[in-house]
C-alpha cells in the first residue's frame, strides 16, 4: 500500500501523522510525506529569493521530522517538499506516485474563513484518484 501523508506545521498534521501510525502498520507499506509551500506572493520582491529559500529549508526539515518518526515505527517513508498549490499539488503527487491513500489532517475551517481560505482537505477529498482519509484532532487515538 502506498499512502501520501501530506503534512503543514500544525496540530492537525500531527494528528495525522499519528493516525499513519496506528492504523497503517502493515508490511510492505510506502508512506510519501509531502509539504507543499505556497508562496503565492503577487509581488516580486528583494527578498523573495531569501522568503523562498526559507520556506524550502522549514519544509525539509518538517518533512524529516515526520519521516524519523515514522522510521522510528518501521515503516518505509520518502519525503518530497514542493512549490506551489496545495490543493492540486497533492492530487498531482497522488496520481503521480500512484497512492492507494491520501492522508492529511483538517483544520476545521467553517464559515467565511472556509470560503476565503478554501480547504484543502475537501478539494483533495474530491478531486484525489485514491481514497483520502482525513484525519479530525482526536481522531489519531481511535
Amino acid at each position: 500500500m502506498k499512502i501520501l501523508l501530506a503534512v503543514d506545521d500544525s496540530k492537525f498534521s500531527e494528528a495525522a501523522i499519528q493516525a499513519v501510525i496506528k492504523r497503517h502498520q502493515r508490511p510492505g507499506t510506502e508512506i510519501k510525506v509531502l509539504h507543499v509551500i505556497d508562496l503565492g506572493l503577487p509581488i516580486q520582491t528583494s527578498y523573495a529569493e531569501r522568503f523562498r529559500q526559507q520556506f524550502l529549508k522549514q519544509g525539509e526539515a518538517l518533512v524529516a521530522r515526520a519521516a524519523k518518526r515514522l522510521r522510528a515505527e518501521g515503516l518505509s517513508v520518502v519525503t518530497a517538499v514542493e512549490e506551489g498549490n496545495p490543493k492540486t499539488s497533492i492530487i498531482d503527487n497522488a496520481v503521480r506516485w500512484q497512492a492507494d491513500l491520501v492522508v492529511l489532517g483538517s483544520h476545521g475551517r467553517t464559515g467565511l474563513e472556509r470560503f476565503l481560505m478554501g480547504s484543502v482537505a475537501e478539494a483533495v477529498a474530491r478531486h484525489a484518484p485514491c481514497s483520502v482519509e482525513i484525519v479530525r484532532l482526536g481522531s489519531a487515538a481511535q
